[in-house]
């Protein structure tokens, strides 16, 4: 994902496109990606940097870590953000800002209920609790601590 500094414009320059979802390198079991990484950026320069703002994503596959089914989980990082010190080159290259952007978004434990569309198989839920437990006495956890002697 390389930006050629001498085709911005003073006032920046909107760029948008997909690149191949390989530059993530995420080859794990449970997430995996189905399909290209988008973007969608405006870039700027300012002093001795280049500057990039908008969105990134990609389609992953994921595999519910209750009920082991698999679904698609479109991860977005809605507002990317980064700085580049411009070197001697023409380009600046994009691509490790947005792979880190993205592998910090990826969820540490997804289930396939995560926008409410439908219900994880395996999921547990708990009764509500009943009059007569909310009334009967707790036991007070924090008594051990308070007879120690420091």
């Amino acid at each position: 994902m390389k930006v050629h500094t001498l085709q911005i414009p003073v006032d920046g320059l909107h760029v948008e496109g997909e690149e191949d979802s390989t530059m993530l390198g995420l080859d794990d079991q449970i997430l995996h990606p189905v399909g290209p990484v988008h973007y969608s950026l405006d870039v700027g320069l300012s002093g001795n940097g280049l500057f990039a703002t908008g969105t990134v994503g990609v389609d992953l596959e994921a595999k519910c870590v209750t009920c082991l089914e698999e679904f698609v989980y479109p991860l977005s990082v809605p507002e990317f953000a980064c700085q580049v010190e411009l070197g001697a080159s023409e380009t600046v290259d994009l691509t490790e800002p947005v792979r880190e952007d993205i592998l910090l978004a990826l969820p540490p434990h997804p289930h396939c209920d995560w926008n409410g569309e439908r219900e994880c198989p395996g999921a547990f839920h708990r009764e509500a609790e009943t009059a007569s437990d909310a009334d009967a006495e707790k036991p007070d956890v924090w008594n051990a601590l308070d007879q120690l002697k420091l």
